[in-house]
């Protein structure tokens, strides 16, 4: 059997023309190709006075879109990946942006990647992969930048606090006796104090933002309290009778002593994740395309309770262009699940189809064929939206919802990787979560387009 030489001296390793180095089908080609057609004056234009050439707006971004789309988020892997990978070589030209170039450009300019995520869907919708008709909402937590363990209590605070304000006052009549026999050998007094009065400066700080926190948490309850009792006492007007159950009980004002911020990113929250326990995340949110699993909103919260994040995301969606913020149906699971979140979706046009409870895992076969009885005329928003999710017709709308959104993360996650984030903060998450869900639309979109 005859074998091909082993030869590493040829003249070109390479092809000479960077054009010749990937097939016409790839990723990469359809990333640069969508990249060069948006509309980056905004990019362009933060590029004014002297200095050397920068490279192009269109480069780093078709870097960090290409690597996210392909599981390359750290800005140093990329700058490896111009050198060992055909494909990112293609997107920079056979250049080589420094990961400290591509680092900056990720975080000076993710305001922008918004108008590049915008500008996207509607070539998708100028394409027509998808009429954006029909869309699912649901999150997923991922991980923030910072570990669980990094997280302070209050309780623990004011424990920390008073054992350090007692070795400090400890430290300080050391120093001030006569007789300084007692200090070990090696123990600077002065540079002890200081080290603990630094860690109790810090401390303050921590439990002033918790403080601040519980505060806005108390007014938020408050106003629903002061809600709730207005209901009661119109309810007892209305009818002459007292209410059933329990009056409300108000708040209670102050932090609690399981109140926690975390001090590597204290914008970051300890949630629960799937399989059980709790981690630092954030509440990552998408409002998915059931046609053509396109991402049409990335929002991230802080939230832990996905009931309040109906507002946002329809405001949002709302925001963009025509064509890409009026859907005709808006799907999410129980945990959405709010008289409130509906009447939004009502009040936006929107036809709300929000599970009211979990679903039977067997339920009787004979109820996936009937129909449920008319409504009355003057039923509410409410009543018609339970009553549409029992007709076949909205059971039937409603089974796209598992099928759509979850598959997404699924695939951004586990295919690409994306499991933390790398930057710190909510609006530089934000802006991270908007190139991740830019990099899955460009992704979907390859594989979407005429062959």
């Amino acid at each position: 059997m005859a074998f091909h030489p082993i030869n590493r001296d040829t003249d070109y390793l390479l092809p000479p023309s960077v054009q010749d180095w990937l097939p016409e089908s790839h990723l990469a080609r359809y990333v640069v190709d969508v990249v060069e057609g948006l509309d980056l004056s905004a990019l362009v234009s933060a590029y004014v006075g002297c200095g050397s050439e920068a490279y192009h707006p269109v480069t780093l971004l078709s870097l960090l879109i290409y690597g996210y789309a392909t599981g390359t988020f750290s800005s140093r892997k990329i700058e490896r990946a111009t050198y060992d990978s055909l494909a990112f070589r293609y997107i920079a030209c056979n250049r080589h942006p420094d990961h400290d170039t591509l680092a900056t450009f990720r975080r000076r300019f993710g305001k922008e990647f918004q108008s590049a995520f915008v500008q996207v869907l509607q070539i998708a919708r100028e394409n027509q992969l998808s009429r954006f008709g029909t869309v699912s909402l649901d999150g997923t937590r991922i991980h923030a930048n910072a570990s669980r363990h990094s997280a302070l209590s209050y309780g623990h605070a004011e424990k920390i606090e008073a054992h350090l304000k007692a070795e400090v006052q400890e430290l300080l009549a050391l120093a001030e006796a006569a007789d300084q026999s007692s200090v070990p050998d090696g123990v600077n007094l002065p540079d002890e104090i200081k080290r603990r009065e630094d860690r109790l400066a810090a401390i303050a700080v921590a439990k002033a933002r918790i403080e601040a926190r519980a505060e806005e948490r108390h007014k938020q309850a408050q106003a629903e309290h002061d809600a709730k009792r207005v209901a009661r006492a119109k309810k007892e007007a209305d009818t002459g009778k007292k209410p059933g159950g329990k009056s409300p009980k108000p708040p209670e004002a102050g932090p609690r002593a399981d109140d926690q911020i975390n001090l590597t990113d204290e914008e970051s929250r300890i949630m629960k994740v799937a399989g059980g326990g709790f981690e630092q995340c954030f509440n990552a949110q998408a409002l998915v395309d059931t046609e053509s699993m396109l991402v049409l909103v990335a929002h991230v919260s802080q939230d832990t309770n996905d009931k309040q994040l109906v507002v946002p995301m329809v405001e949002k969606m709302q925001a963009n262009p025509e064509g890409l913020n009026q859907p005709d149906i808006l799907l999410a699971d129980t945990g959405y699940f709010s008289e409130k979140n509906v009447e939004t979706c009502v009040d936006a046009k929107i036809t709300p189809l929000i599970a009211v409870r979990r679903d039977q895992h067997h339920p009787q076969w004979r109820d996936r064929f009937t129909e449920p009885e008319a409504l009355p005329e003057d039923a509410s928003a409410l009543e018609v939206m339970k009553h549409a999710l029992k007709t076949r017709d909205g059971r039937a709308a409603y089974a796209l919802r598992k099928q759509t959104v979850e598959p997404v993360f699924g695939i951004i996650k586990s295919v690409m990787g994306f499991r933390q984030f790398l930057l710190r903060g909510l609006d530089n998450v934000q802006n991270e979560w908007t190139l991740v869900c830019l990099a899955w639309n460009l992704k979907r979109m390859a594989v979407l387009r005429p062959q």
